[in-house]
């Protein structure tokens, strides 16, 4: 499982990028290509285990970045959209009803994406409107990088919050032995 989906989401998206690439180098003609991450490429999903995929989609999120440095210099922008919890037919399966009522509930717009926001957000990066844009990662998920962000934040005030504690209880305890 691990290597097919390395091959389709990063092999795959890397030969066609290159193949491309190598034409519109040739014809010097400027190109935007549009890859498809996903958040996945950057945070870990709760419920489901899928490791495998998160690190294919993690590379292709580095891949963006790589390949938009590289091929500035021909004119040619390289973007990614990582789509969030997304409405698709591979979902639309009963199995998935209680995972996806727990994407829906973390997110604050209540819902799943849709195809047409994915669609559109692709029409922007393949247009003049995003032309001084290259190596950008646009994360499409209806808020739930946003909550993600915060419970970060709080989960790391909380550890310097802990850290700070029991750095205080150590001195008044060592304090206490030496005291007496």
């Amino acid at each position: 499982m691990f290597r097919r989906l390395l091959d389709i989401n990063v092999t795959g998206t890397f030969l066609v990028a290159q193949a491309i690439a190598q034409q519109m180098i040739e014809k010097q003609n400027p190109v935007s290509m549009v890859f498809v991450a996903s958040m996945s490429g950057s945070i870990v999903n709760y419920p489901q285990e899928q490791s495998c995929y998160n690190a294919s989609k993690a590379a292709v999120i580095q891949l963006t970045k790589s390949l938009a440095a590289e091929w500035a210099r021909y004119g040619i922008r390289v973007n990614a959209i990582s789509p969030g919890y997304m409405d698709t037919a591979l979902n639309r399966v009963p199995a998935l009803d209680a995972q996806k009522r727990i994407w829906v509930d973390n997110t604050p717009q209540k819902r799943l994406g849709n195809v047409d926001e994915l669609n559109n957000l692709a029409v922007f990066l393949s247009s003049d409107a995003s032309s001084y844009m290259t190596g950008k990662l646009l994360i499409l998920c209806c808020g739930y990088w946003i909550l993600l962000t915060l419970t970060n934040r709080f989960q790391l005030a909380h550890r310097w919050w802990l850290h700070s504690l029991v750095e205080k209880l150590t001195k008044v305890t060592k304090k206490r032995v030496i005291d007496g």
